[in-house]
């Protein structure tokens, strides 16, 4: 009898053992691993949906960097092997190495220099193999963007449905990885969900941030749906009745009190035009705007260009640093409520986004004076 209880004991100490682990009991999962290459670097991107501890290490005969990532598991739709052939990186590979480490092995073609540092929201390991010769990747620019309107506060809704808030946030999303994985910048949002926040509480956290720029992403509608395209704001008084209209609509009072309003803050605009703040919003809104329409236009027919324009926007006024707020089309028009539920043209508005402020920050006195061709730009 004894006998056979110690025999059933150390079968089921053998099937424990041997059983595969449960993805519940893992702290974290591999979403995704996609590279990129930037002038002379090749970076990749692991990203996961919770943080989580990891170690580093290099390999020789052959050269191999590896990363091994505990207590994770990988998604299903997430490629184990990736073949690059580019620049020093052959391929990588990802899979289990011990019950409760996921190991992602670089397979180079030759000893290369790297850094690895860590984005969050979500979390990413992102890894840079390869001599930079912009040291302009080294400086680390604050960015805030606010994604318009949210929870009780739909903003714009299209004839289809299409909520104002929801593109504006999906965008900014977009906006933030490209901005933080592309071009090393610090990037925060001032609402990453559906949450409802106060016009004043946007800029106070760029200004708590110590942002160099702020950025807020909106959907324009009109009472006419033949009205279309993209424009840029920046805060100053105007005495345009569509500028008006638009602020009024976004700062959720009417265009009667607009005006009444901007006569109430003439002494605030006086000062602001007194300052260099102003004469940087406007250059920056003429690159996000030139970027807009020059990527789109090449992508999508009838990409109509509004221009770089100027009003009082309440979200703005508060703005410590050139700030600028951009509409990306029409959500009361058919067709670009369409554009703006795609998520290929929400991905493309973002990079345009990403290249305007980039090519901006590059004109900076604090920027380095290299000789760069900006068509070549990423």
């Amino acid at each position: 009898m004894a006998g056979q209880l110690k025999k059933k004991i150390f079968l089921l100490l053998i099937l424990v053992l041997f059983l595969p682990a449960r993805t519940e009991a893992y702290k974290s999962r591999i979403k995704d691993i996609r590279f990129s290459t930037h002038n002379t670097i090749f970076r990749v991107v692991i990203e996961l949906d919770k943080k989580t501890p990891f170690s580093s290490n290099t390999l020789k005969n052959p050269y191999r960097l590896y990363f091994d990532i505990r207590a994770a598991t990988i998604s299903s739709d997430t490629k184990r092997i990736l073949t690059i052939n580019r620049g020093p990186v052959r391929s990588i590979r990802a899979g289990r190495y011990k019950r409760d480490t996921i190991r992602v092995v670089f397979d180079l073609t030759n000893k290369a220099p790297y850094r690895v540092f860590t984005l969050e929201n979500p979390f990413r390991i992102v890894v840079e193999i390869g001599d930079d010769p912009n040291p302009y990747y080294r400086e680390r620019k604050i960015i805030v963007i606010d994604p318009g309107h949210g929870g009780h506060d739909p903003g714009a809704i299209g004839p289809g449905g299409t909520k104002e808030k929801d593109i504006a946030l999906d965008i900014a999303k977009r906006l933030k990885r490209i901005l933080e994985e592309r071009y090393n910048l610090v990037v925060y949002l001032t609402r990453y969900t559906d949450k409802y926040l106060q016009l004043k509480e946007r800029t106070e956290i760029a200004n708590r941030k110590k942002a160099d720029l702020f950025i807020s992403i909106h959907a324009n509608a009109s009472r006419s749906r033949k009205a279309r395209g993209i424009e840029t704001y920046l805060l100053n008084w105007t005495n345009d009745e569509e500028a008006l209209r638009v602020a009024a609509r976004e700062n959720a009072i009417s265009v009667e009190r607009m005006k009444k309003s901007q006569t109430e803050l003439g002494m605030i605009l006086t000062s602001l035009q007194r300052e260099q703040k102003r004469d940087e919003s406007l250059k920056l809104a003429h690159y996000i705007q030139r970027s807009l329409v020059g990527t789109l236009s090449h992508r999508y027919r009838s990409i109509y260009n509004l221009g770089v324009k100027q009003a009082l926007f309440y979200v703005l006024v508060d703005a410590e640093m050139p700030s600028v707020l951009v509409e990306v089309g029409f959500i009361s028009n058919p067709r670009e409520e369409g554009l703006l539920r795609s998520k290929g043209f929400r991905q493309k508005t973002a990079e345009a986004l990403a290249r305007g402020i980039f090519r901006y920050l590059l004109t900076l006195p604090d920027a380095p004076k290299l000789a760069m061709n900006t068509a070549n730009l990423p």
